[in-house]
């Protein structure tokens, strides 16, 4: 049994907070999502963010969250940064810049992304439990996963241009 200060309870409280905004946000835009590919990014996303939501609770609750078993979960559910889903270089476009209210819902996930990830960072310094330290990492690096995903997708229809 974990015993948390107050400090880790409030920033596992605000970590919570993300993940059901990130669950949120993630099922409303693969809803709104007109690319099929961007539906499925967007939804196995929202599974992930959902199992984020169960460790930070596990957490909550003084247990130690088992990374073996949520790694496997995530290996089914989710492609690796994208690229199994094919968003690779020169794949199809739908116009010049692809379509605008996707690359809208794009941009306003991968800014979240880019926020929650830095948040878990400051949360993992200030955690004295190095099993809870290790499972916020974990979180932490599928975050940016996701933004990576994000990132390739966009990038892949012409929405992001690296200069």
């Amino acid at each position: 049994m974990i015993q948390l200060s107050q400090k880790e309870q409030n920033l596992l409280k605000d970590q919570q907070n993300h993940e059901k905004v990130c669950i949120q946000k993630y099922t409303n835009y693969a809803n709104q999502a007109q690319d099929p590919q961007l539906k499925q990014l967007f939804q196995s996303y929202a599974v992930q963010e959902q199992q984020h939501l169960d460790t930070i609770n596990q957490i909550m609750n003084g247990q130690v969250p088992d990374l073996n078993q949520a790694g496997q979960q995530q290996q089914q559910s989710s492609p690796q940064a994208g690229a199994a889903m094919g968003y690779e270089a020169g794949s199809s476009f739908q116009g010049a810049m692809g379509n605008q209210s996707d690359a809208t819902l794009c941009n306003d996930m991968l800014m979240t992304e880019k926020y929650v990830s830095g948040a878990y960072d400051t949360a993992i310094f200030e955690f004295k439990d190095a099993d809870v330290r290790q499972a916020l990492n974990h979180i932490q690096k599928e975050e940016q996963q996701h933004g990576e995903g994000i990132f390739n997708y966009m990038q892949s229809r012409g929405m992001y241009q690296v200069q």
